[in-house]
This record gives structure tokens, sequence and C-alpha cells, in this order.
């Protein structure tokens, strides 16, 4: 970077008051140890902005200049001194404090006073003429008292600022206390008040001298006042009001009156200024502003150069005013600032680049060697100017016309001559470098592709070749995939260059092969040369170099060269990721082939290069190994080397001519392994060179094609081409796999079974094979199973072979039978058996597997042939059982009553298309339910029936008492098999329903006869029982009725014992025939308040049947 455009440390920073402490004796003093530690250590951001520095009592500082009370004959030699930032950031105190060891108690209080103000006096001498605030910092050791208790302190407080001439609120007291730390804080805001109010009076005393200053010959002062009063607001943290002098002073710079001798001058204080203002308007988080101001700012510089022949200086000022730009927008970014993508600081850096770039260029152009040597004293002191962008030779000089021009010329010769020696390849890496990683932020990744080339070729400029290398290969895939053609060559060109002086040979193959393609924008002669260079190399010799190098560079690319013929290279380079200067197209022919069948494949290459190239080998890698012997054709220059299986040709060598296509095909025969599945084209290998020597594997992945630069490859069936003619490379369609489908089985397979099936019933298929090859077939094996998509019904099919069994435990898997060999013409039956236990449709596979020895040409193949024939099972319920509940008056029930009968009615429906043969029925009961009788005899037990025929069976059923509310009864159970088949019987169970169980207190009998007559007694007889723990006494009534006539208690109350029986005895008198309705008994339990009229009347008979009178028949006389 020129040294008129780098901006001063002071400027970069964050101006801040300087603070003196004197008097701490840091190094045998652990007190004074801690407390400037308290002051210097680990200042968190929330502290006041000061700087402290630790000084002697009788440093000298900078004296102060004597007040100009006129500027009328003053002439300012410059605009702003270099060491005057610095000297009031480091070395013109704000403030000066003197730390002193004294109590309040101190028995030499008159001797320490005197003490200490000869120290106050010392500093106040040494700053003399300045207006530094002076501060006097008592170290105690005992905390003091609250204020006004100490009335002795406060009186030696009064004298102590009299004897040191200081005011009160200078004077601070520091207790040496545990709580050092929060003392220091209080005491450095009260610095940080003194600071303030120190740079308020500077910029005070700066802003009066405008009043003195005039348009003609003072506009330099304008603008180093308003520099200098901004500075100061900016030490004080004022930044608004700094900002808005910052501008005044750009103001006044803009109205200067510019020429060359002092444009150097102007342009480095409005770079100064600039920055300023764009920092602060960051920091006040106006970014909009910040970006007007740069872009007003470069707009009125970029064409004010300066002195012609030293013009580069404008390219690296132009080029640090971007950068720096750059840096403050993107540490805004760092603060939370947002950008976009199409304002970021990565343009800046780009920018900063471009002027890096063109003054490089300049620099060449311009900084031309001389024959004598430039005089080198005369830019002596170019590190120690005395005002900011002044030439070394003519500091002060303010005119129009330089005050001595050969000594001007010999200036500008001496900065040439300084300006050829500066590397700007690493001036402008660093810049694109950050202008990349900005663009790749931002999502721009063709901004960051142009940026990253550019790069490259800095490198390559700064002969790093290794770099520049990496960097180019890095953006040529997408340079590829987008066809950039001019712009791939152009960096291929680079990259090519780079490899030759770096000796990479793959690399440097890889170019060479992409250089020589049909889209390479090099002209005919030069892609012969590449392509001679590249045979060169393959022929394991050096290269001719490339035109345009460094000699230099070239001697040791020499050098590297030759040690690369002393070894072997064998290297592979991936075809895919390159435009090369062959194409390579692979096919199977057809899509599928038979396992006794010839696969047949072909493979098509074309070159695009000037000149025809001869191969060494080629091989095509398929999925299974084995192929590989038959897939392999090596080049020997017109004798025959093909394997057996290709067909032979006119061209059996790997020499290739330019735009002439070339085709070769191998044939072979499917392996085992592969009969099922398919053969896929791994690769295809083309070797150029000998691996003696250095030897390029050109590798394609797949089948090949050209999917990066253009459409995907056509791909579909193909025929296969008669060896010799020719075709059209376009309609050669890529086919990369083939797939190897099991040979035809002349096997006939016949299933016997009547559809559909019963659920649970063993379903009997008969499987017959008849062998109709004209051979044996051998390690026959027949299966029976579920398809491989019927997988829920894996748990519910149960499939099993020679005899039907089931103990429970469901076999889905195939039943498999060995066969073993079957003669030509014989038949082979076997039987299995299927328990569906579910409904629904089942797909079964029914298959044949088997081994046969097929002639094919002169050789025999083995070959695996499948005979599958499928099967849909329909299985279906073969029974539909309604249950129902049932009172002995066969009325329906919803809950039962405990120790009562009841009657389970079953209502059997065939549903099965078969007639089936029921063999017996059976009840399983839980163990609250039970018969009424001890053994359950099957009421349908060998009865038969057929679809829609119907069989009912009855069960008196009591249940017990319990406390569960509701009760499961059981399961019902058939057992049947399908009529006419010698299959064992099965068993289909259905569930009972579950009863509600409901306790009552009393329950009532009837006894009486079947029927009645009338006019004739009728006895009858309730028998009441206390199902209760308790003694119950009941009340009773009897219904009066115009049907009968009888004799017993209407109305009486008794009791009833714990499980007794208490008896009503009635005698009815019949008075009218037919079904009459019984009188109704009311009962009514004292206990039980309420009546029990429905519970009594469900359990007794409601009519009987009454005979009429019978009457005598007579003869007639």
């Amino acid at each position: 970077m020129s040294w008129a455009s780098e901006l001063p440390p002071e400027l970069l920073c964050r101006p801040v008051g300087l603070v003196v402490l004197t008097g701490l004796d840091t190094t045998y003093n652990a007190v004074h140890k801690a407390v400037w530690d308290a002051f210097c250590n680990n200042r968190r951001p929330d502290r006041v902005p000061l700087h402290f520095r630790a000084l002697e009592l009788d440093h000298v500082y900078p004296k102060a200049k004597p007040k100009r009370t006129s500027y009328e004959w003053y002439i300012p030699k410059g605009i702003l001194k270099t060491g005057w930032m610095k000297k009031h950031q480091n070395e013109v105190p704000a403030v000066v404090v003197i730390f002193f060891d004294l109590d309040w108690d101190d028995p030499m209080w008159k001797e320490r006073q005197m003490e200490c103000s000869t120290r106050v006096e010392i500093v106040r001498n040494s700053l003399q003429g300045r207006g530094t605030k002076i501060a006097v910092v008592l170290l105690q050791k005992s905390a003091p008292l609250p204020p006004g208790e100490d009335q002795g302190a406060a009186e030696r407080a009064s004298s102590f600022c009299s004897a040191c001439d200081i005011s009160a609120k200078s004077l601070y007291v520091l207790p040496q206390t545990d709580h050092l730390l929060g003392f220091t804080i209080r005491l450095e805001n009260a610095f940080y008040e003194l600071a303030q109010s120190y740079h308020h009076m500077e910029a005070r005393k700066v802003k009066s001298h405008k009043d003195f200053l005039n348009r003609t010959t003072h506009q330099l002062l304008f603008v180093r006042h308003q520099f200098k009063t901004a500075f100061f607001n900016e030490l004080k943290q004022d930044t608004h009001t700094a900002i808005k002098h910052y501008k005044q002073a750009y103001g006044h710079i803009l109205e200067q009156r510019m020429h060359d001798t002092n444009m150097l001058e102007i342009k480095t204080i409005a770079g100064f200024v600039n920055y300023k203002i764009c920092r602060l308007s960051f920091q006040h988080n106006v970014p909009l502003d910040a970006i007007a101001q740069f872009r007003k700012h470069i707009d009125f510089f970029k064409n004010r150069v300066g002195i012609p022949e030293l013009a580069f200086e404008h390219s690296a000022w132009m080029s640090r005013q971007f950068q720096l730009f750059g840096d403050l927008f993107d540490e805004a970014i760092k603060l939370g600032l947002t950008a976009i993508q199409t304002q970021h600081p990565g343009f800046y850096y780009q920018q900063a680049a471009n002027h890096a770039i063109f003054r490089k260029q300049l620099c060449h152009g311009l900084c031309v060697d001389q024959e004598k040597q430039p005089n080198a004293a005369i830019l002596e002191g170019l590190e120690h100017l005395d005002f900011y962008g002044q030439r070394s030779w003519r500091q002060g000089h303010q005119s129009i016309e330089p005050p001595d021009p050969q000594k001007e010329k010999e200036g500008i010769i001496a900065l040439q001559a300084l300006e050829r020696k500066v590397d700007h390849c690493w001036i402008i890496i660093p810049l694109l470098s950050s202008a990349v990683a900005q663009f790749r932020k931002y999502k721009s990744p063709r901004m960051k592709r142009y940026l990253m080339v550019q790069m490259g070729e800095e490198y390559f400029h700064a002969k790093d070749f290794s770099k520049a290398l990496m960097l180019l290969n890095k953006v040529t895939w997408d340079y590829r995939m987008e066809q950039w053609w001019p712009l791939l060559t152009s960096i291929l060109e680079t990259s090519l260059k780079c490899a030759y002086l770096t000796a990479r040979v793959q690399e440097y193959v890889a170019n060479c092969m992409e250089l020589i393609c049909k889209n390479s924008q090099c002209s005919l002669d030069t892609k012969t040369r590449i392509q001679m260079n590249l045979l060169q190399v393959l022929s394991h010799e050096g290269p001719s170099s490339e035109p345009g190098l460094d000699q230099k560079c070239m001697e040791q690319a020499i050098k590297a060269w030759s040690e690369f013929k002393a070894k072997p290279h064998v290297f592979t380079i991936e075809m895919q990721g390159l435009i090369p200067f062959i194409e390579c197209k692979a096919r199977f022919v057809g899509e599928t082939v038979p396992a006794d069948g010839e696969v047949h494949l072909e493979v098509c290459f074309r070159v695009t290069c000037p000149l025809p190239v001869r191969f060494s080998k080629l091989r095509i890698q398929l999925s299974n190994p084995r192929y590989q012997q038959n897939c392999e054709l090596t080049d020997v220059r017109g004798t025959n080397a093909a394997s057996a299986s290709r067909e032979e040709s006119d061209s059996d060598d790997l020499h290739l001519e330019p735009g002439k296509p070339r085709l070769y095909q191998f044939s072979f025969l499917p392996v085992k392994e592969d009969v099922g599945g398919q053969i896929d084209i791994s690769s295809v290998t083309l070797e150029m060179g000998m691996e003696s020597g250095c030897c390029a594997v050109l590798r394609w992945m797949g089948a090949g094609g050209e999917s990066l630069i253009g459409p995907a490859p056509v791909v579909g069936p193909s025929k296969k081409l008669p060896a010799g003619q020719t075709f059209d490379w376009a309609l050669f369609k890529v086919n990369p796999i083939i797939r190897v489908t099991p040979r035809k089985a002349l096997l006939q397979l016949s299933v016997d079974h009547q559809s559909p099936c019963l659920i649970n019933e063993f379903y009997t298929m008969t499987v017959t094979a008849t062998n109709t090859e004209n051979t044996s077939i051998h390690n026959a094996k027949l299966s029976l199973g579920l398809q491989t998509d019927q997988e829920g019904y894996d748990a519910t099919t149960h499939i099993c072979s020679s005899s039907p069994e089931f103990d429970g435990t469901v076999q889905g898997e195939p039943v498999k039978l060995d066969l073993g060999t079957v003669k030509k013409g014989d038949k082979v039956t076997k039987q299995f058996f299927v328990k569906c236990l579910q409904s629904g449709n089942r797909s079964l596979s029914v298959k044949v597997e088997y081994t046969v020895d097929v002639k094919q040409g002169q050789h025999a193949v083995s070959c695996q042939c499948v005979k599958e024939e499928v099967v849909t099972l329909p299985a279906v319920a073969p029974f539909e059982v309604s249950l129902l509940l049932q009172s002995l008056k066969f009325e329906a029930l919803e809950a039962v009553h405990a120790e009562e009968p009841f009657l389970l009615m079953t209502d059997i429906r065939c549903t099965s298309p078969w007639p089936v043969d029921i063999k017996t029925s059976s009840v399983t009961l839980s163990e609250y339910i039970k018969t009424a009788s001890d053994v359950f005899d099957s009421q349908v037990e060998g009865v038969q029936l057929n679809k829609t025929e119907c069989a009912s069976e009855c069960l008196w059923l009591v249940a017990a008492s319990c406390i569960q509310p509701s009760v499961a009864m059981g399961t019902y159970t058939i057992h049947w098999r399908r009529q006419g088949e010698d299959t064992p019987y099965v068993s289909t169970s259905f569930p009972l329903p579950t009863v509600n169980i409901e306790h009552i207190p009393i329950s009532v009998h009837l006894q009486l006869p079947a029927f009645g007559r009338v006019k004739t007694l009728l006895p009858l007889t309730y028998v009441i029982r206390n199902r209760t723990a308790y003694v119950q006494e009941l009340e009773i009534n009897m219904e009066s009725t115009d049907n009968f006539m009888f004799s017993g208690n209407k109305q009486t109350r008794f009791r009833v014992l714990p499980a007794e029986e208490y008896r009503l005895l009635y005698n009815f008198f019949p008075l009218v025939a037919g079904q009459v309705a019984l009188p109704r008994l009311h009962v009514n339990m004292l206990r039980y308040p309420g009546t029990m009229d429905d519970l009594i009347y469900s359990m007794l008979p409601s009519h009987i049947f009454i005979r009429p009178v019978g009457k005598s028949l007579q003869m007639p006389t």
C-alpha cells in the first residue's frame, strides 16, 4: 500500500481522554499496585471510556505553544500536523491525579501537607500553559466517617485545599478497604467529569480562533480548526457534536483550491474526515447517511489524480478508501446492522481490489527502470513528515508550482522506484479474499466464482502456482455446467500453466484433454500444440513449455519434469467432471435376457481432438466381477487380441480418428447368481499410455453419455448393430442395465381344490406337477405358501402337508417339499392342507423350482427354472349363530335373577355353500352359570345342514349368587366338518353374551296342575322363599276376579325366617273356560318399602287353561 494512503492508528481507534496517575509506587508498594490494577485491569464495557497512564511526578509533558493573538500575517504550512492526534491522546493529559498516603489523624500532618503541596506545584509547573485538571487522592488506611460527623477531617481538608491551591471538588479520599473496586469506579467517574470539562474548554478555545480567520489566506485553517473541534468532542464522547464539526470540516475541504502540488494532502485529510463521518454514522445507526457520504466522497475525488507520473498513488488511495469503508460496514453488521444482497461490504472490497489491480497496471506502465540510480536521500523523513500528505522534499510549501523542478523530478523518480518494490499481488489477494467471503455469505455464487478466478490469477502472478491451481479447479466445474466456453478456456489455459510450472502430471493431463475438445475456444494450432504435449507426457517425456512464462520459473519446471521421468505414474481421471476430447457411450442390447441366452454389450467412442489418438486398453466393469475377463480389449497395434466371445471386426485396435465414432462389441453368458436380478455397467475405463511409464486411466461412471454439458443421454431398448456398420452417434441409446430373467419353465402345474374355504376347516389342495421338459429335471422343490404381499394373513393362515394337524401354533411360512429328480413325462402329486382362521381372500403361491441342463452351442448351461401358479382362495364363515336369553315364559331378558332358572336359545344358520355335518355341540360355562342338569346333552348332534338351513337348541341355565354386577357366561362350541370329507372334525366357538345378575330378597313359585275344569276344584300353592339373612315380614293381598271363586287368605301378614319357605294354600273354583287369567298376588315387604308386583309377576304364570264341563251323549230310543 502506498505510504500516503495509510491512516494513522490514532485516527482508526476510538478517542478517549487521557488520565495520568502519579505518585503510585507499583513496584514496591502492594496497596499502590492494587489501586493501579483496579483502574486498569479487566475494564468492562460499562465503565467510563478513559485511558490511564502511570507516570513519574517529574515527568516532562509537551510544552504548550504561546497563544496566538492575531492571524493577520500568518500563512499556514499545512492542514494537520502528523503528531497532533497522538499528542492529545497519549501525551497531553486531560487530568493529572496525584496519589498521596495521608490520614486525617496523621501525627505529622503539617509536614506531610507541605510535602503534598510541593508535589502539586511540581505537576502544575510541568503543565504550565495548559488547562489540564489536577486532582489529589489521599490514600487512607481507615474508612471515613459519614459526612458531617468528623469535624476535624473537614477542617483539615479545607486547610489542605488551601495549601495545595486546589478546589474542594479536586480532593478525594480512597480508603484501603475490601471494597476498593467500588471506590475506584466512583473515583474514575469523577475523573471522567473532569476530563469532559477539559475537552469542552479545549474545543471552545479552538472555536474562538474562527473570528481571526479570513477566506483568502486561511482556508487550510478552517479545515484544521473544525477537525480539532470535532476531535476534542470525540474525546469528550459527544459524538453527535463531533460528526457535525467533521461534516463542516469536509465541506471546507471541498472548497479548497486544488492543484497537483497539494492534491495529495487534500485527499489525505479528506480521507481522514470521511472515515470519521462514516464511522460515526454507522455508530449512530444511520447507515444510509454513511453510504451517501462515501459515495459523495468517491464521486468528488475519483478523477482528481494529481501528478500524472504518480497516478498509482491515486489508485492506492482509492483502494484504501473502499477497503476502510468495507471494514466499517462489516463491523457494523457484526454489531447488529442488517445488510442485503445488493448492498453489503463485498462490493466495497471488490472495488478496493479493482483499484489495487489498476494500481499494479499503472506501476508497470509508469515505473520503468532508470539508467541511473534514483536519489534515495530525497525520501529521507518520509515516515516523519510535519504535515499529513505532504512531500518530503518540499514540506510546508503551498504554492501552485513546485519550488525546485529538478528536485521535484528526482522525488517523483524516487517514489516510482519505491513503488516498483511493492508486491501488489499480496495487496490484491486479501481484498479479493474478503470480497469472496462476503459474496458467499450473501448467496451470490457467480460473483464469488468471478472473484475466485481473479484470486487465482493473482496467485499466478505472485508465483504461488499451487494455490492458483487449487482456486481455479474449484470454479471450473461451475463454468463447465453453465457452458461459459470462453471463460472456461481462459481459466483452463491458466490452470495448464500452473500445472506445468508445478509438474502436476494428473492436473496437466486433465487440462490438456479439456483444451483440445470441441468446446474449447483455442485455435487449431494451439490445440495441436497442446495435444502433442499431452502425447509427450503420456510417452513419459517432459512437455514443451507454455508460452509467456517467466524464464526463471520455466527452469524450475524443467527440473521438476526431469524428476517426473524417474518413476512410473498411473492415475485415474474421472471423465464425468470434465469436458474431454473423447466421448463414451455404452449399452446392453435389449432390456432383458433369459438365463440361457447371451448378453450383448456395445461400447462406442468418439474423439474431437485435432489428431488421431491410440489407447492401450479398454475395460468395462460390470456389477459382477466374474464377467471382467469377457469385457476387456488390449490394443496390440494390428494383432487380434479380442476375447473369443467378441465378434470379429475390421477394427480390432483402439486407434480413434477425429469425428469418426468407433464401436466395440462384447458378449457373454450370465452366471447363475444373476438370474432373477440385473447386470449393471459400473464404469467404462480407457487407458492412455503404458503402466511402465505414464498411464492415464480415463473412467466414465455408469454407461457414459453427455449428461454434464447437454441433456441427459437417451436411455431405452436398443438393437444390436452389425459389426463395421456406420451409425449415427446421436441415436446411439445408452442402456446401463439389463435384467436376467429365469429360463421359461417347461413344466405343467395344476392345483385341484373346491373353493371357497370354510373358516377353521382343513382345506384340501392337491397339486400335480408334470415334467414336459426334453430331459429330466433335478433338485425339484415344490412349495405352497402365501404371496409376499399377503403379510396381513401370516398369523391367520396355517399350512401343512402330509396330514391335517394343528396344535394352536400357526405355521404361516411356505411349506416346501423336496421332489428330487423327476424324469421326462413323469407326474408328481402332493396334498396340502390350509386352515384359515379369519375370513378374507388369500393369494397362495404354488411354486416348483428345479434345475435343468440346457445346451448353448458347445456349452452345457445349468439353468434354474421356476414355475409358479397363483391361487386366489376366499375364506367364508360356515355358520351364523344367534344367542338369546329368555325367561321360562319365553320372554326376552335384559338381566337374570340369582338362583332363578332362565333359557339360552341358540339359532344355528348354515352359510356354507357346501353341506356341513355337525358332530355335536358343547357349552363351556363360567363358574357363576350352571345348567339345570348335571349332564349336557347336545340337541343338534348328528345334524346335517345345507346352505340357509337352520338348527336350534335350548339350554336351561341357572345363575349363582356373586358380587360381580355382570358376568361373561362362557362359550358355545360346534364340532363340524365338510360333508363327504375324511378330514378331522374341527370346532368353531362363539362367545355367550355377558349378563347382569340381579339379587332379589324373595322368590315366589306357584304349584298348580297343568289345566283345570269349569266348576271343579283347582288347588294352588304359592311357595315364598326368603333369600336374605334376615327375618322378613311380608304382607300379601289376593285380587278378586270374575273368573274364579277361591277360598284362602285374601289378605294376610306373616314372617319368613332366613332361607326358609312359606306356603300359601288356595282352592280356586273356575267359573269360565278357556285360557283364563289367574288372580294377581300382591306381595309387600315391610323391610323394603315399595311394591314388588313387577318382580312377582315375572316369576308367576299369568294364565291357566280351563276345560269346559263335558256333556253326556244319549242315543235316541
